[in-house]
C-alpha cells in the first residue's frame, strides 16, 4: 500500500518505542498497525490471535507466561523482540476486539481521541525475534580498547536480556564479572534524589564506575551518565568521556562528550553536526583505529620534542660557553643552519611520518593533564645532552691533545677552516643524527632500532642526512667553515655517534624517579566510550 493512502503515522521515537499506521480497509473502517518493543506494545493489547485464528482475551497472567517463555528465551539468545499488534475500527457490527463508529456522523476523528485512546485494547497478533549479528571483528576491537585502559559501555534502548546477551557476545561483560546491568528505570532511580528527583552527583558515584550495560534507556540517560562520569571527582584525575550515536535524541550527548562519534551512514545530520567525528563505515573498529591514530599523532610530537630539545641545550650551552671560554663559537652560522635544517625540517618529516602500530594499544592512555614532556623524556633530554656536552667539550679543549690535531682556539677571523673545529661540528652533527633514532623511543624502550626500516620515509632521510654530512665535510670549504678530515678523524666522529646509542642503554637504565614520577601520575586516566548499539552490530 502506498503511503499516500496512510490515514496516520505514529513514528517510533525513543519514548513510544514503537510505531503505528493507521490504514483504511478495503471493506470500509480503519485498521491501525503497531510494531514495537514486545513488552510495551503487548501491554496495550487485550486480545490475541490464538490457535485456528480465534481471538482471546490476552489476560495479565497469559501476557506474563508469554514473556516467561517465549520472549526472555529469545532475548537471552540476543534476539530483539519486536511485537506486532492491530485494532479494527469498523462502521458495521463490531466484534469483541473491534471498535464500533457510526458512519453517518462520518470517519472517527483520531487526533481528538488522542493517541493513547487509539493504541489501545488491541490484538497481539505475533511476536517476532530479529538477530543483528555482532560483527566478527568487533570482539576483538573490543579487548583492544580493554587493554588499551579504554572501558566500553553499551547505552541502548534494547530489552536488558537481549543487551545483556550482546554485551556478553562482544566481551564488554563477561559471566562472573562483578558488573551492573541496569535498565534505564533503575538507573534513574538509583541515581535521583527520592524527595527532589533531581540527578545527585554522589549516588551516579556509585553507579558508574562499574556500570557496563545500560538498556531500555532514553536519550536524557545517556546524557545524564555522560555528564556524571565527566564530572566526577572519584578518579585520580578527569575521566574522558567518547560518545558514539546517530540519532537526533544524541546529540546533547554527543556534544557533551570530550570526543563525539556520529554515524556516516545511519547518523542524522543533527547527530553528525553535534559530534567532533564522524564514521564512515558504522564500525566499532574505526574508533579503535582513530584511538590508534590519536596515540600515534600525540607520540611523534612528543618524539620530535625529545629530539629538538636535545640538540637545543647542547647547541646553546656549547655557543654560550664557546663564546666565553674561547670568544668564538664553535659552531659557525652556516653549520647551525644545517643543524637546524636536520633538526626542525628532515627530523620532523622522519619521526612524524611512522605509521601507528597495535602496539600504541598495549598501554594506558596519557590523562589530560599530563605533561608533553614526560619524565622518561626529560630523563632522555638531560641524559643525551650532557653526553655530547662532555663529548663536545672535551674536544673543543683537549682535542689538540687526544687526536693530535693543530689548535683550533684563537684562531684569526680570516683563517682558514681547521681540522680542529672540524672535528666538533662534524662529532656534534654525528650525536645528533644518532640520537634522532634513539629519539624513536620516548616510553623507556631499550631495543631503539624495532622498526627502524618499517618507515622508508625515515630511513631514506637519515641516510641522506649521512651522506650530505660526508659532502659538507669533505667539500664545503670555506661555505661551511670546515676542511676534510681523514679516515681516524671520522672514525672518532662516527665512534661518538655510536656511543650515543650506547649511552642511551645507561640513561634507559637510570631511574626515571629521580626526574620527576608525578610528571606521569595522570597518564592512568582511563578513557570512557559510551557505546550505542549501533556498532558491535
Amino acid at each position: 500500500m502506498p503511503d499516500t493512502r496512510f490515514k496516520k503515522v505514529y513514528t517510533f521515537n525513543s519514548a513510544r518505542k514503537s510505531m503505528s499506521t493507521i490504514i483504511p480497509l478495503d471493506s470500509g473502517g480503519f485498521r491501525v498497525y503497531t510494531k514495537g518493543a514486545s513488552e510495551i506494545v503487548m501491554k496495550k493489547c487485550s486480545f490475541l490471535v490464538g490457535e485456528g485464528g480465534k481471538i482471546e482475551a490476552f489476560t495479565a497472567p497469559h501476557q506474563d507466561r508469554l514473556v516467561s517463555t517465549v520472549i526472555e528465551p529469545m532475548a537471552k539468545d540476543g534476539l530483539r523482540t519486536i511485537s506486532i499488534a492491530y485494532r479494527d475500527f469498523v462502521p458495521g457490527k463490531a466484534d469483541k476486539n473491534q471498535v464500533h463508529y457510526d458512519p453517518s456522523t462520518g470517519e472517527p476523528n483520531f487526533e481528538t481521541m488522542g493517541e493513547d485512546n487509539v493504541i489501545a485494547n488491541m490484538t497481539c497478533f505475533c511476536v517476532v525475534g530479529i538477530e543483528d549479528p555482532v560483527r566478527d571483528e568487533v570482539p576483538a576491537a573490543i579487548v583492544q580498547c580493554q587493554r588499551a585502559g579504554i572501558t566500553v559501555r553499551m547505552v541502548t534502548g534494547d530489552n536488558i536480556n537481549t543487551a545483556r546477551a550482546i554485551a556478553t557476545k562482544c566481551g564488554i561483560i563477561k559471566p562472573g564479572d562483578n558488573y551492573l546491568v541496569l535498565e534505564g528505570k533503575e538507573f534513574n532511580k538509583r541515581v535521583r534524589d527520592p524527595h527532589t528527583n533531581e540527578i545527585r552527583q554522589d549516588l551516579l558515584d556509585k553507579i558508574w564506575p562499574r556500570l557496563r550495560v545500560l538498556a531500555r534507556s532514553q536519550p536524557i540517560d545517556k546524557y545524564t551518565l555522560v555528564k556524571g562520569i565527566i564530572d566526577s571527582n572519584i578518579s585520580a584525575g578527569r575521566e574522558v568521556v567518547a560518545v558514539t550515536g546517530d540519532g537526533t535524541n544524541d546529540a546533547p550527548a554527543l556534544k557533551k562528550a570530550d570526543v563525539g562519534f556520529a554515524m556516516g551512514i545511519a547518523g542524522t545530520d543533527v547527530a553528525k553536526e553535534a559530534s567532533d567525528i564522524i564514521l564512515t563505515d558504522d564500525n566499532f573498529t574505526s574508533i579503535v583505529k582513530a584511538v590508534m591514530w590519536g596515540r600515534n599523532v600525540y607520540d611523534s610530537i612528543a618524539k620530535f620534542l625529545q629530539f629538538q630539545l636535545t640538540v637545543n641545550v647542547v647547541a646553546v650551552i656549547v655557543a654560550f660557553i664557546g663564546a666565553c671560554a674561547i670568544k668564538d663559537s664553535p659552531l659557525k652560522a652556516v653549520q647551525m643552519l644545517w643543524v637546524n635544517l636536520i633538526m626542525d625540517t628532515l627530523a620532523s618529516l622522519a619521526l612524524a611520518t611512522e605509521l601507528p602500530t597495535p602496539d600504541l594499544l598495549l598501554r594506558k592512555p596519557y590523562g589530560r593533564t599530563s605533561p608533553l614532556i614526560s619524565a622518561t623524556m626529560a630523563k632522555n633530554i638531560l641524559g643525551q645532552g650532557l653526553y655530547q656536552l662532555v663529548v663536545v667539550f672535551g674536544i673543543m679543549f683537549y682535542g689538540e691533545v687526544l687526536f693530535d690535531i693543530d689548535n683550533g682556539r684563537g684562531a684569526g677571523l680570516r683563517d682558514p677552516p681547521s681540522v680542529h673545529f672540524t672535528m666538533i661540528f662534524n662529532a656534534f652533527v654525528m650525536m645528533t643524527l644518532f640520537n634522532e633514532i634513539n629519539a624513536r623511543k620516548i616510553h623507556g624502550q631499550r631495543n631503539v632500532f624495532l622498526g627502524f626500516f618499517s618507515n622508508p620515509i625515515y630511513y631514506v632521510i637519515w641516510i641522506a642526512t649521512f651522506v650530505s654530512q660526508i659532502v659538507i665535510i669533505e667539500f664545503g670549504g670555506l661555505i661551511f667553515s670546515t676542511t676534510k678530515l681523514n679516515v681516524e678523524q671520522w672514525s672518532w666522529c662516527i665512534l661518538f655517534g655510536v656511543g650515543v646509542l650506547l649511552w642511551q642503554q645507561v640513561v634507559t637504565t637510570f631511574p626515571t624517579s629521580f626526574f620527576g614520577r608525578k610528571m606521569e601520575t595522570d597518564s592512568n586516566t582511563n578513557p570512557k566510550f559510551e557505546n550505542n548499539n549501533f556498532s558491535p552490530r
